[in-house]
């Protein structure tokens, strides 16, 4: 019984290392480890004659039925690196035949760029053909950038702590990117042509038309001999460019801003009607003497526009709460 049982466990071994070594796929191998090693293997089998043998023969059998697991288990761990495990079976289709694996997959699904930032792209490009540099500067302000540089006065309402984010000291939430405009000029002296697009914040009341965060896009002009009509020829050009509609009619209505003078707003009628999207005037003396610009030589004009606004406009978007209510519905409709 033993011989007979050592003669069956090296047919065993060498046949399962054979099979392990002739498997061309992870199918067939894994069929030759159920064949062996499984519940019904030849493994199982040869162990289920153990308790036939001899007491004093049982325990050298034991050991030689685990040196044969022990080599077919390394033999069936190397053939797996090299072919892998085992796909699942494809799916039947109704018709009861497999699927067709040359059809194309499902692709997955793909953002797209917001909205605002798709407008926010499209107005740089414009003012970038138009001449103009794109500037940055701190989204956290002080008082001087954020004001006094921009001849606003200390009693001015604009300044109240309910109208800002004020932070500590004399620092808060820019309220305009008219703070890069500041910081601009008191670092690079004139011509100057650039605009500078970012976000800012006011502690408005969330409407239909405003939030507590918006993005601005601000422009600034310092050269010799600028006049009101520069101005408007550039937003006109500007918004025929950005909206397609070179029939557009613009409107600049008298206003008042600290930093400039003469200021106006800037309205469009489109689509049957007059909208404001922002304002802009002159460059005030004061503000050009506060940076060390010679007022007598250099003249300018800026603009301040709210690219949400203009988002509105473009797509026709009713109320700006659906820009930020990360509504992928919404969204997909300008992927």
């Amino acid at each position: 019984m033993s011989e007979g049982s050592q003669v069956d466990l090296d047919t065993i071994e060498a046949a399962a290392l054979q099979a392990i070594e002739s498997a061309s796929d992870a199918s067939s191998l894994e069929s030759v480890r159920v064949g062996v090693l499984g519940k019904k293997g030849t493994l199982k089998q040869v162990l289920r004659s153990l308790g036939t043998l001899p007491p004093e023969q049982r325990a050298s059998f034991g050991a030689r039925v685990n040196r044969v697991k022990e080599r077919v288990e390394t033999a069936l761990g190397a053939a797996k690196d090299r072919l892998g495990s085992p796909q699942s079976k494809p799916k039947a289709t109704a018709a009861g035949s497999a699927s067709d694996v040359t059809l194309p997959g499902q692709m997955p699904l793909r953002g797209s760029r917001h909205p605002v930032h798709q407008v926010a792209s499209r107005m740089i490009r414009i003012f970038g053909n138009l001449g103009f540099e794109v500037a940055d500067g701190p989204e956290v302000e002080d008082e001087w950038h954020n004001f006094t540089g921009l001849n606003i006065p200390v009693d001015h309402i604009a300044r109240d702590p309910a109208e800002n984010f004020y932070l500590e000291d004399d620092l808060l939430m820019r309220s305009q990117t008219s703070t890069v405009q500041v910081r601009v000029m008191e670092k690079t002296p004139p011509p100057l042509r650039i605009i500078a697009p970012g976000k800012v914040f006011r502690p408005d009341t969330v409407d239909a038309t405003h939030s507590y965060m918006f993005n601005q896009l601000e422009g600034l002009v310092v050269d010799e001999g600028m006049t009101f009509g520069h101005l408007k020829s550039t937003l006109l050009t500007f918004f025929q460019q950005l909206l397609q509609d070179d029939g557009m009619k613009l409107r600049l209505r008298p206003s008042f801003f600290p930093f400039t003078e003469p200021s106006a707003e800037v309205d469009l009628y489109w689509r049957g009607g007059w909208m404001e999207m922002g304002g802009c005037g002159m460059v005030d003396p004061n503000v050009l003497e506060s940076v060390g610009i010679d007022p007598e030589r250099w003249t300018g004009f800026a603009f301040g526009l709210g690219i949400e606004r203009v988002t509105m406009a473009s797509f026709n978007i009713p109320d700006i709460r659906y820009l930020y209510e990360n509504d992928v519905r919404f969204l997909q409709q300008f992927s």
